[in-house]
């Protein structure tokens, strides 16, 4: 939700877990199974040490959106094998998936094992903070963080960038529409100052369309596509937001903030 970038930094961040995961089902066997890419759940099965069954990937309350059954799908993979294979160290969970994608925070990681809305400022998770109505947007196309981090970390200037990142999650609370509003504009900035393909047309669109509504919206994550997320002060504005965004071909998606890992 907030904070990203600067979490490479030593800055806080909150992020928010939702309704759109992985699950796995574990049977006598001995098999991985998954709908689609199967590296981060080899490496994590192999380096926690898994017993030998049958592993069984799949979307958990999967989207409508073409090629994108969740979100955070990479983070939420890791943290369902080691669960599924008795390790529940959420570190180990971070490690495993920063070694496959080869670089990142780990605050998806931390959140998919956690659950709720938590402030996250490097292994340091606070309690659960009070639910905000969210909505999330499907921008139109699917975006690679690793890149994106790599050209941030070669980015000499970012010390203003990362006090004001502070500054906002430190005041969200008191404010979340401008605080979402004002970090999408940090990042923004931050971003064109260091050659990051952040701000897409749909994100840039999605952005307008909240802000014709009294809302705000921002890229959640790295940038470059994948999804928005947007902030109301009222039901109706969320909702013409959303009717806004369909009608141009923006998907919105409903997403709940739910627990982190529970049986099914």
């Amino acid at each position: 939700m907030l904070g990203e970038y600067a979490v490479l930094d030593g800055g806080p961040a909150l992020v928010a877990a939702v309704d759109r995961g992985v699950m796995c089902t574990v049977t006598d066997g001995d098999a991985i199974e998954t709908p689609g890419d199967d590296s981060f759940v080899r490496a994590a099965l192999r380096t926690i040490g898994a017993p030998r069954a049958r592993y069984h990937f799949e979307d958990w309350n999967p989207t409508e959106l073409p090629g994108k059954g969740g979100f955070g799908g990479s983070a939420a993979a890791v943290v369902a094998a080691c669960i599924a294979g008795g390790c529940e160290d959420v570190e180990t969970m971070v490690a495993i998936h920063r070694s496959v994608q080869g670089s990142g925070s780990g605050m998806d990681v931390r959140a998919s094992a956690s659950g709720g809305i938590r402030r996250y400022q490097r292994a340091s998770i606070s309690e659960a903070l009070p639910g905000v109505p969210l909505l999330a947007v499907w921008s139109g196309n699917s975006a690679r963080t690793g890149p994106r981090v790599e050209r941030y970390l070669a980015h000499a200037d970012r010390e203003d960038f990362v006090r004001r990142s502070v500054e906002l999650v430190e005041g969200f609370s008191q404010d979340p529409v401008a605080s979402l509003e004002a970090a999408f504009e940090n990042l923004v900035a931050m971003s064109e100052r260091a050659g990051i393909d952040y701000l897409t047309p749909g994100h840039r669109r999605i952005a307008e369309l909240a802000r014709a509504q009294g809302g705000a919206a921002k890229p959640s994550g790295a940038g470059g596509g994948d999804v928005a997320v947007a902030l109301f002060a009222s039901e109706d504005s969320r909702r013409d937001f959303a009717r806004a965004c369909a009608l141009e071909g923006l998907l919105p998606v409903p997403v709940r903030i739910i627990d982190g890992v529970h049986d099914a």
